[in-house]
């Protein structure tokens, strides 16, 4: 599946994860929509040629998403792959991770991803072939304190993926996931400093808190994200379906 002439939708596309996967997707020759919610960094994005256009659109919505991608199918043609990337995290112990704050991850990580693939997946199946990828996270392949809501969601998208790519399997469609580790991002300076906030650490010290967690003492680079999502909507993986790439330097084996 050459990605010359394919039309790629990116969920969550602003930045971090989102643009480093739309710009790579670009430079490889696909037509890129990238979607948000903010439309000042889609713009940025177009403005810098790494998308083709954008929309705009709440993932949580099915409604709005399903809108969305006529939109761009309206624009790119049909959507030959969606890279469901769009997502958060809210941190806290358990104890004070109340009822609402599962619901918002739940929509965000887990609907987003439901709703996107709800919305293109009848096409690729007439048209028997597409590709969809949840940037799902080392959470939804291991357990991390203070960020249970977070973590549930990102297991609950791993199972989707796998029961989707089973009922798909036939079709020419192909569902994986990418899991990366802590990234070089807005989501991890935020955490950042947040552990500077709640214990006095300095940045440096916060930051080792979390690359730690890593065999490889790093952040992963957005773009080694956009890296491994390449290869999976490539024709040499062709036989991939239902699989949790982690993408973080031997963290999960």
């Amino acid at each position: 599946m050459s990605l010359v002439d394919q039309h790629v939708l990116v969920t969550g596309a602003g930045r971090g994860i989102g643009a480093a996967i739309a710009a790579r997707l670009t430079r490889d020759g696909a037509r890129v929509t990238a979607l948000g919610r903010s439309e000042a960094p889609l713009q940025a994005l177009v403005a810098r040629g790494a998308a083709a256009s954008y929309e705009t659109a709440d993932v949580t919505s099915e409604a709005a998403m399903a809108e969305a991608c006529a939109k761009a199918a309206a624009k790119n043609g049909p959507i030959d792959v969606l890279i469901a990337n769009a997502g958060g995290a809210e941190s806290a112990p358990f104890l004070k991770t109340n009822a609402a704050a599962f619901q918002r991850m739940f929509d965000l990580n887990v609907m987003g991803v439901a709703n996107g693939a709800r919305a293109v997946l009848p096409g690729m199946i007439e048209r028997r072939k597409g590709r969809i990828i949840a940037v799902a996270s080392t959470a939804g392949l291991r357990g991390y304190a203070y960020v249970s809501a977070y973590v549930a969601s990102k297991h609950a998208v791993i199972g989707l993926v796998r029961s989707l790519a089973l009922e798909t399997a036939r079709s020419g469609v192909t569902i994986n996931a990418v899991c990366p580790g802590f990234a070089d991002t807005d989501m991890t300076e935020e955490s950042i400093a947040k552990i500077m906030e709640k214990t006095g650490r300095k940045r440096d010290q916060a930051l080792a808190e979390l690359a730690k967690h890593n065999p490889q003492g790093r952040l992963i680079a957005p773009e080694e994200v956009a890296d491994a999502v390449a290869w999976l909507i490539g024709p040499a993986a062709s036989a991939i379906t239902g699989q949790s790439i982690a993408v973080a330097g031997g963290e999960v084996m």
